[in-house]
């Protein structure tokens, strides 16, 4: 058992819908059952849902927001460094036409543009971008809540915020957004070793493909969990042997397990011999991590 460790577990999935959550909530649960210190971090900042299967004492609510820069157009010379200083594309600029202009979804709040001005034109100003919400379970089990306002155009900032936020004597479980996107990125880069959760299904193949080669990319540590296992095929259990990915766990394809998830319940809570089979899990990971 990896007491007093600071072992980062990223649970994510190339597509909606295969049951990285299911994986993460029981995960945490189990663990925290076992009275180890833990930390589980809900990374889904566009539609976070770890509070729908677990709740505790709200300790914390703190906003998270970044800057934007505002160009004084009747200070601005229209010189065009700061549009040229700007890797983001952020600014438009149309020096015939005397406009310039910042779009502030572009925005990464780099400040490239305030050191290139040197006329003063630019000022900046505060955006809120959502929320980080910390829950305390019990002594040893903490909750973290990453939401993003709606209509962000990135929830990044506020995914790793509440990453950030997490205390180092914990064992970590982030819960990632779905898909291998920028959010995606932000949540695994931190991790020590990554669970894909797929299907034995055609879309669940490809998309377990398209995530590994990120996190291959990444050069990070992975196994699969299958969930619904005994639905589709078995190219997915063939694909994980030609590649010598490790399979991790199955999850069978059982009505029960679905009516307790969509029910808003745990699986250790209500079938108990999943308890041993996540710590099961946990050693697992731990070996890998370690070789």
């Amino acid at each position: 058992m990896i007491e007093n460790s600071t072992i980062k577990i990223a649970v994510a999935s190339g597509k909606g819908g295969t049951g990285k959550t299911l994986v993460s909530t029981n995960l945490f649960w189990a663990v925290q059952n076992a009275g180890i210190p833990i930390t589980l971090v809900d990374c889904d900042a566009e539609e976070p849902n770890v509070a729908e299967f677990i709740s505790g004492e709200i300790l914390n609510n703190y906003p998270v927001s970044q800057k934007i820069p505002v160009i004084d157009t009747d200070t601005c010379v229209f010189c065009g460094k700061c549009f040229n200083y700007c890797n983001y594309n952020a600014i438009v600029y149309l020096p015939a036409n005397h406009f310039i202009q910042v779009v502030e979804d572009l925005c990464h709040d780099c400040g490239a543009c305030t050191v290139a001005c040197k006329f003063g034109a630019i000022t900046e100003k505060e955006k809120h971008l959502g929320t980080v919400q910390s829950m305390c379970m019990n002594s040893h089990a903490e909750l973290i809540e990453a939401r993003a306002d709606v209509g962000i155009y990135s929830p990044v900032p506020v995914i790793k915020r509440a990453i950030n936020s997490v205390n180092d004597q914990y064992l970590s479980i982030f819960d990632s957004p779905p898909g291998i996107s920028c959010p995606f990125i932000a949540t695994v880069e931190n991790a020590d070793f990554v669970v894909l959760v797929t299907e034995p299904t055609p879309f669940g193949l490809n998309d377990l493909k398209l995530s590994a080669e990120t996190l291959q990319q990444l050069k990070k540590p992975f196994g699969v969990i299958v969930n619904r296992a005994g639905l589709g095929n078995r190219e997915v259990y063939d694909w994980l042997i030609a590649n010598k990915v490790p399979l991790l766990m199955e999850i069978p394809f059982d009505r029960e397990i679905a009516r307790i998830y969509s029910e808003g319940h745990l699986l250790v809570e209500e079938k108990p011999a999943y308890q041993l089979q996540f710590i099961e899990l946990l050693k697992t990971i731990e070996k890998l991590v370690k070789r």
